[in-house]
């Protein structure tokens, strides 16, 4: 997927929705999630996909179960491996909003999110990627930006 963007912080709207970043390019890391490499909760990452092309995640769909994720930050790179990938209708991602994205009991779990099946008009579902971590952070030099993840 080769990923490399900012990742910015991001809330949950008032009505109880994930705002993903205003930028297309960026990805968004949920800052009431875990930080990536934390042992427990669940870290939730989210992004734009652009029907033209462009968003961040537009080719997170095309992540398979298997596949390696790595999410750098500063404490160095966290891997993780794709255990889940699915697509789900927006309806279903409110009905599984705890299951999905709970911090009570996530082993340390990466929740990766953008929207799919664009319609012509909206997205109508949105895809989402689980992955547990391979171990703790790989130290490398970092340059102070928290990048987005590469998957492979």
């Amino acid at each position: 997927m080769g990923i490399d963007a900012p990742v910015v912080p991001i809330q949950v709207s008032p009505d109880a929705v994930l705002d993903p970043p205003r930028n297309a390019e960026d990805v968004g890391w949920w800052d009431a999630s875990a930080e990536p490499g934390r042992e427990d909760g669940r870290t939730v990452i989210t992004g734009h996909t652009v029907h033209t092309g462009g968003g961040a995640l537009d080719r997170l769909r095309e992540v398979s179960r298997g596949d390696r994720v790595d999410v750098v930050t500063d404490e160095g790179r966290m891997r993780y491996k794709v255990q889940q990938v699915r697509v789900l209708g927006k309806e279903e991602v409110a009905e599984d909003a705890e299951d999905l994205f709970g911090q009570d009991d996530g082993s340390g779990r990466l929740v990766l999110v953008s929207c799919t099946d664009w319609d012509g008009t909206v997205y109508e579902s949105n895809v989402v990627v689980v992955a547990t971590p391979l171990g703790q952070p790989v130290a490398q030099p970092r340059d102070g930006t928290a990048r987005a993840a590469r998957a492979r």
